[in-house]
């Protein structure tokens, strides 16, 4: 057996803040000379102008590939491809997280270095050496691992400010999920996904991440329907993005992610952000933890008002769906799942009661403190 280890690992550099993608050029500049973009045109539309400005100012070329929705193993080799016809030195993977982790996974076969320019906070994916792998269908596939995280995560608060709303709520799901699951992490003494045992760096910024949520998110949410940056914003992204993103890599994943990686097995919960699906993997797992009654109240009434689910009924499912549920539950089960991260050991049967007990459990707390009662999710 190797000699245990204790290890934290993180981004080159990290940088935040209004109109930074009007800086990239200057950041890009010193990992590469041929860098290669990976955008869709909806995103590129959004960045285009700053980016040739930005570029030309630190006389680098413009070349863009599209992609499409999901971080497939063929739009991975297609990447490859591309990035050897451009000869690039640099691949700069602009957007959502599914475009980041293929600039990644695509930077790593081709052996060249990786930026990160995501364009709302709405993952923790950007700062990661992981990629998560789908099919065409965004079901679960793998985790691909990295030896080194990206040299360079550049986001810009002004566009995440003028992103839709649902981008920012599911990020701060995928965040609040972090310290939830490093915690249990702590507890197991499990292994983290960089690849030893917590620091207490790792730990102490997961659970920064929840604290700077609880204090900052609703504001942060009313300034990007607002479209404004406010200090509360700048705290939330880099909650979601920075804090969330170095706590579950070096804090350790548990249930919550394995519960999400379940969900996206179940045909009724397609076209949710995977935060969405996150927030109903983490309520599972204070279930099964059996956490003090107080903290599933708060946790419930939180991400009712900051507009996240923590019902089945609002991811597609009910408690009737008997085979869906056991179908994810197997899913998120599997052996090498980061359910097996929790002190104590899990089957399917635990998971499927807790996501059956957790309809019971929203509807109380949210009837009780007079809120909205669950709306169904309609996958169309």
């Amino acid at each position: 057996m190797a000699t245990p280890i204790q290890t934290v690992m993180s981004p080159a550099r990290y940088v935040q803040g209004k109109d930074a993608i009007t800086r990239v050029g200057e950041f890009v500049a010193p990992i590469g000379k041929r860098p290669l973009i990976v955008a869709d045109d909806v995103v590129w539309g959004i960045v285009q102008q700053a980016v040739e400005t930005s570029f030309a100012e630190a006389d680098l070329p413009v070349e863009r590939v599209g992609f499409g929705r999901f971080a497939t193993p063929t739009a991975i080799d297609d990447l490859v491809t591309a990035i050897r016809e451009h000869d690039a030195d640099v691949v700069v993977g602009v957007g959502g997280g599914s475009a980041i982790d293929a600039a990644k996974a695509a930077g790593h076969l081709a052996g060249i270095r990786w930026a990160s320019v995501p364009t709302a906070a709405s993952t923790d994916a950007p700062t990661s050496a992981l990629a998560v792998v789908y099919t065409d269908e965004g079901e679960f596939i793998e985790y691909r691992f990295f030896p080194h995280n990206p040299d360079l995560v550049l986001i810009d608060t002004r566009l995440v400010a003028n992103a839709p709303v649902q981008f920012l709520v599911a990020g701060i799901g995928d965040a609040l999920a972090t310290w939830v699951e490093a915690r249990a992490a702590a507890r197991a003494h499990a292994d983290t996904m960089a690849g030893g045992l917590q620091t207490a760096a790792g730990v102490a910024l997961a659970e920064l991440s929840w604290t700077l949520l609880h204090d900052n998110a609703l504001q942060a949410i009313e300034a990007v329907r607002a479209k404004v940056v406010t200090p509360a914003l700048e705290k939330v992204v880099e909650a979601n993005t920075l804090l969330s993103g170095l706590g579950f890599e070096s804090g350790g994943l548990a249930a919550a992610h394995a519960i999400h990686n379940g969900l996206t097995a179940a045909p009724q919960a397609h076209g949710l952000a995977h935060g969405q699906k996150v927030n109903v993997g983490t309520l599972a797992q204070l279930v099964m933890e059996g956490a003090p009654a107080e903290e599933i109240e708060d946790f419930v009434v939180f991400t009712t008002k900051v507009g996240l689910p923590n019902t089945l009924t609002e991811i597609g499912l009910t408690v009737e769906d008997t085979d869906v549920l056991r179908a994810v539950a197997v899913a998120a089960t599997v052996e090498s799942e980061t359910i097996h991260n929790m002190p104590f050991p899990v089957t399917p049967e635990i998971v499927v009661d807790a996501l059956v007990a957790l309809e019971g459990i929203s509807r109380g707390i949210r009837a009780e403190h007079g809120l909205p009662e669950p709306v169904r999710y309609e996958h169309h």
